[in-house]
């Protein structure tokens, strides 16, 4: 059970009743921002740091806040806070309110060394491990004063968490969401408010340890299939893309131990028998390749087409669209051509 929070020296608890209208005249719309930066930390200090305020200036906003909008907007939860269900409704359309009138008010080209802004990314630990050195070093060199937040990718389909606000871009393989969203955009009821953009293409390789009984000549299908593997899955499901196309064949595998974690998946197969299934640049990105041998899966699948989402409310923020060039050069660097990799498996012809 959550615990009451303080906000402004008194207990907040839950208001069961149903909202009501507020009276936009006397609103201090300067409150918004507060309750926005607040909905994207989930933390008050946090917030505070971003807006130049203390923790109890922003405690005082919430309240004043929460005192027009008859309800309690945040409560407790852990070291952070978390929304209720009416700001988790009204959070989208401030945000989007938020984002029209700073793409109104700036006017020339986007200010990359002034910029204060800071957004909220979701992706993989293998495509951080890829993305966020080059990324970082544009950012120290070009917007020192930018900043993010990247949080872990639990779902294949982010599009809910775009248009919630919740994320500002979303970085992965997103077959199902990318194909919707095509789908959509030729159809008569209009495309999606959800957009992307490719970034790069990548494989899937098996990884074991390097003194694995597999790890000495060809890996068949047979020998695959006997051994016991290791599974990363985002949500927990113990099935993947692996397994359906294993079962495409009239084949299967043993999972026995499912993560959400590459490095974690690499970490476990270095000191185990377990075979696991990584994207090809991470084991040399992450610094274990001398401990970990890669191999040519024995069938096929399909090429990983790594995307980067975003909302189409943010296509009007310059602060935005810089962001997404700069994911962009930063794929492009990282998949500049690399030096020797040992026990990297050379691409197909």
């Amino acid at each position: 059970m959550d615990k009451p929070f303080i906000l402004a020296g008194r207990p907040s608890v839950p208001d069961t009743r149903p909202p009501v209208s507020v009276n936009f005249r006397t609103l201090d719309l300067n409150l918004l921002r507060v309750f926005d930066e607040v909905m994207a930390e989930r933390n008050l200090t946090r917030a505070g740091a971003h807006l130049a305020m203390t923790q109890p200036a922003v405690s005082n906003a919430l309240r004043r806040l929460r005192d027009a909008l008859h309800d309690e907007l945040v409560v407790r939860a852990g070291y952070g806070v978390q929304p209720t269900p009416r700001a988790l409704e009204l959070w989208p359309a401030v945000r989007a309110a938020l984002d029209t009138l700073r793409s109104a008010m700036q006017t020339g080209e986007f200010d990359a060394a002034g910029s204060r802004e800071s957004f909220v990314l979701a992706m993989a630990d293998a495509t951080a491990a890829l993305l966020m050195p080059p990324l970082v070093r544009r950012l120290e060199a070009d917007a020192p004063g930018l900043s993010l937040r990247v949080r872990p990718l639990l779902t294949r389909d982010p599009r809910g968490l775009l248009s919630s606000g919740e994320l500002d871009l979303a970085i992965g393989y997103f077959p199902a969401a990318v194909a919707a969203i095509d789908m959509a955009s030729m159809q008569e009821g209009g495309p999606e408010p959800i957009e992307h953009g490719r970034l790069y293409d990548s494989r899937y390789v098996c990884v074991m340890r390097a003194g694995h009984p597999l790890a000495a000549g060809p890996l068949d299908l047979d020998r695959y299939c006997a051994a016991r593997h290791l599974l990363v899955s985002f949500s927990g499901r113990p099935f993947g893309f692996v397994d359906e196309s294993l079962a495409a064949i009239g084949r299967r595998r043993r999972v026995v131990l499912t993560v959400n974690q590459f490095f974690t998946a690499g970490q476990v197969v270095a000191s185990t028998d377990l075979l696991t299934v990584l994207p090809e640049r991470f084991v040399p990105t992450a610094g274990i390749a001398p401990g970990l041998v890669m191999r040519a899966l024995p069938m096929d699948l399909p090429i990983v087409h790594v995307d980067q989402l975003w909302h189409r409310r943010s296509v009007a923020r310059p602060a935005h669209a810089w962001l997404r060039r700069a994911v962009s050069d930063a794929a492009r660097e990282a998949f500049e051509p690399p030096g020797d990799e040992a026990g990297v498996v050379p691409p197909p012809a």
